[in-house]
């Protein structure tokens, strides 16, 4: 075995609601969008960022294993490890540890390297061509209003921008796997990230019922254990 493998993992983020991660937008435009989600700026296709994917999941299987009680909401470092559980250790080893961190030197090697790298997630094609054959682009805009508790009535409307259930995005990652790392632990503890992503939500709003998904992955052995995680 080589000292190094790098795995490929790719497979589909599909919407099961609106999803909405902002872009901002430098301009003011009067009657406009409050909320923009964000594009590529070739393209100007929604898209899912790396780093958005990266941190839900890192964020999920912390809060997984309790990581924030021992952080103080802060993501879980080499130096909060003491006794750690498997995901626990697994959560740096994939996600990384900040390389400002205090008495870095004195890190085991396998805590120095991050393991996985997510890449961004585009719209594809199949529903690009459903979104503009069926509404004519690919957003929706979805008013909000919030409610008088007193009068019950509607006021201080916005306008929020999401991309419409049934989009799908083609994801990537790679895994670094180096000589004595266990691959299938590593493969566990992301898959159960991945789960905890579906019962949850992606982006913004996700307690108002933005940013449900589901997740299908390309390779049929890998989909059946992701299908089999229990939490």
């Amino acid at each position: 075995m080589s000292a190094l493998k790098i795995k490929n993992i790719s497979g589909k983020i599909i919407l099961e609601s609106g999803l909405h991660i902002g872009g901002g937008d430098s301009e003011v435009h009067i009657g406009g969008v409050d909320n923009q989600v964000i594009k590529d700026p070739l393209t100007n296709s929604p898209y899912i960022p790396g780093s958005s994917l990266k941190g839900k999941i890192r964020s999920l299987l912390e809060y997984y294993v309790g990581a924030h009680l021992k952080t103080g909401g802060k993501p879980l470092q080499v130096n909060h490890l003491e006794n750690p559980q498997e995901d626990e250790a697994n959560i740096v080893m994939l996600f990384g540890t900040s390389g400002s961190e205090k008495n870095k030197d004195s890190f085991e090697p396998k805590y120095a390297i991050s393991r996985v790298i997510f890449s961004d997630s585009h719209l594809n094609d199949s529903s690009k061509e459903i979104l503009l054959k069926t509404i004519g682009k690919l957003t929706e805009v979805k008013a909000e209003n919030s409610i008088d508790r007193i009068t019950g009535t509607a006021k201080d409307p916005r306008f929020m921008e999401r991309v419409p259930k049934g989009a799908e995005f083609d994801f990537s990652l790679s895994l670094k796997i180096f000589k004595g790392d266990d691959e299938n632990s590593f493969l566990n503890t992301l898959l159960k990230g991945f789960k905890l992503l579906t019962l949850d939500a992606l982006g913004g709003s996700g307690s108002r019922g933005y940013g449900r998904v589901s997740i299908k992955f390309d390779d049929n052995e890998l989909q059946e254990k992701f299908n089999s995680v229990e939490l």
